[in-house]
């Protein structure tokens, strides 16, 4: 299994895809990365010998921004909207979709589980609910 920024990337999988477990690295760039390493896409992960690992390594530190670095700034990005009090901080702030979809019904994924409010009508319900 090659290392590359801290991340172990499958042996078995083609570079392309593999390049993928690296955060910030989607489907355009690790097939960028290839052509701009002059490795063959089709090639397992596990066939790379040292030299193509660091060129990987050297492309991804020069010309891109990936794992903590790309972490820290999205971090840092959501801290700046909430500090900022705008529409879209007060909604990562609360935990609620923050791209305008609708939260009366779905946003469950966002939102956690569902809290009950409100009065429970069936007696075994608020007998637990009061244990």
């Amino acid at each position: 299994m090659p290392r590359i920024f801290g991340v172990d990337i499958p042996a078995n999988k083609q570079v392309t895809v593999a390049l993928r477990y690296i955060y910030g690295v989607g489907p355009a760039t690790a097939k960028a990365i290839c052509q701009r390493a002059q490795i063959s896409e089709t090639k397992l992960a596990g066939e790379l010998v040292e030299s193509d690992i660091s060129a990987i390594t050297q492309l991804l530190q020069e010309s891109y921004m990936v794992e903590g670095d790309l972490r820290r700034q999205t971090a840092q990005n959501i801290r700046r909207l909430i500090a900022i009090g705008c529409y879209r901080g007060q909604r990562h702030r609360r935990s609620l979709p923050v791209r305008g979809q609708r939260t009366k019904t779905n946003a469950r994924t966002r939102k956690g589980a569902k809290k009950t409010v409100g009065a429970i009508r069936d007696r075994t319900a608020r007998k637990l609910a009061n244990a």
